[in-house]
């Protein structure tokens, strides 16, 4: 089954300068101050709306000019249908973790509050471009036709990821904190080789940024020239551990020390997610190598299920980032434009609830996992400590039908 998401945009095809290796250049970065230049620069955010839902221009902000030309093109249909991603998005989201404390559900991880980073860069892609998530860009699979279905499949444990990476060029989610950049380069590096006209994309989170995965493949795509896109969300929160103490500078800075560009972008802007990845990837496809892009965002939920943000966290904090909330952010543009009325978000409130509502039936409707199914295809042939492993569960399983 598809999901029944809306396309913000066309997919932007590039100029079709093939990429060559050592193509990047400085006379080809961009003018814009939010690009990292050095070390101990001051943090830059690209902002296309104010939290309080007003749109800045090229004039009001010379710096972001730049990335105002990416969203030229969003008419008011297109904003309409981004705010109904982030909706929709968000009501699975709020649907899953329910199904989660009913006990539908081992695990989830919420991406409440981070809907404009996914949104406004899973909308920047081409068809043709691949992506690697974690665990928690619901919303980018939204975007790239992943049934919400398959994911809470995953975490209920009847199936490994449930779709076809290939499919719709969205690979499986990593659980392995900060891997898939990994794969992501490698990736990139054998589409550079094969001359394709895409670009690939790789989400992780300030977390995972202090990973050795991570600088390795930041060390391989600088040199390769490869065209990805690290996007990280920067969430403010490595479970409990606060991005002051993860790292000395501004977290795009970091882009500086591998010899490619980075950027900061609110987060809670779905415009200006959707400007600077568009920008990102076309940096890509024109060769000139790897960009990191710093979503400054906020995680307003735990970081999983089994999290209790309550121990860490400060409510004054949270409360402060509510008020950012990206959803309320557009909705008020919306309104104050005249770009979308009553009757628009009354039908959507009834879409959501519609989804919620197939989502639920579709997880209570799902078989318990197959409790032996884990022994399953762990290797081609068959291995002897497996065998064990198997033999000693099934006894123990075993025990409790025998009453003891």
């Amino acid at each position: 089954m598809t999901v029944e998401s809306t396309a913000a945009r066309k997919p932007r095809r590039s100029s079709g300068t093939k990429r060559a290796a050592g193509a990047a250049s400085a006379s080809k970065a961009p003018a814009a101050k939010a690009v990292a230049t050095a070390q101990n620069a001051e943090p830059q955010l690209v902002q296309l709306l104010t939290p309080e839902g007003e749109r800045i221009g090229a004039a009001e902000n010379p710096d972001n000019a730049e990335f105002v030309s990416y969203v030229e093109d969003i008419s008011t249909e297109d904003l309409r249908a981004l705010y109904r991603d982030m909706v929709l998005t968000r009501r699975f989201d709020g649907e899953a973790t329910a199904l989660q404390r009913q006990g539908e559900l081992g695990l989830w991880a919420s991406l409440l509050g981070q809907e404009a980073a996914q949104i406004g860069s899973g909308r920047a892609l081409r068809d043709d471009d691949y992506v690697f998530p974690t665990y928690r860009e619901h919303g980018v699979a939204w975007c790239r036709g992943v049934d919400p279905t398959n994911l809470l499949g995953m975490f209920r444990g009847v199936n490994h990821g449930g779709w076809d990476p290939n499919g719709n060029n969205f690979h499986l989610y990593t659980i392995v904190i900060g891997s898939q950049t990994l794969h992501a380069t490698g990736y990139a590096m054998g589409v550079a080789k094969d001359g394709a006209d895409s670009a690939v994309i790789a989400y992780f989170g300030d977390g995972a940024s202090s990973q050795g995965d991570v600088a390795e493949a930041f060390t391989f795509s600088a040199v390769y020239n490869a065209p990805v896109v690290f996007f990280c969300q920067n969430n403010q929160w490595a479970i409990s551990e606060p991005t002051e103490r993860q790292m000395r500078v501004p977290l795009y800075q970091r882009a500086q020390g591998f010899g490619f560009p980075g950027v900061r972008v609110d987060g809670n802007d779905v415009l200006a997610c959707l400007a600077v990845t568009r920008w990102a990837l076309d940096r890509a496809r024109r060769g000139e190598g790897p960009t990191l892009v710093e979503a400054y965002t906020y995680r307003m939920g735990a970081h999983t299920t089994s999290d209790d943000p309550t121990k860490y966290r400060r409510d004054e904090e949270t409360q402060a980032w509510e008020a950012k909330d990206p959803i309320l952010r557009l909705k008020t543009h919306l309104l104050a434009s005249g770009g979308a009325d009553e009757a628009f978000f009354e039908g959507l409130e009834a879409e959501s609830e519609a989804l919620g509502k197939r989502v639920r039936e579709a997880v209570r409707a799902m078989p318990d996992p197959d409790t032996m199914a884990i022994f399953e295809n762990v290797y081609a042939d068959g291995h002897a400590l497996v065998d064990e492993e198997r033999a000693q569960f099934a006894a123990y399983l075993a025990s409790f039908e025998e009453g003891h």
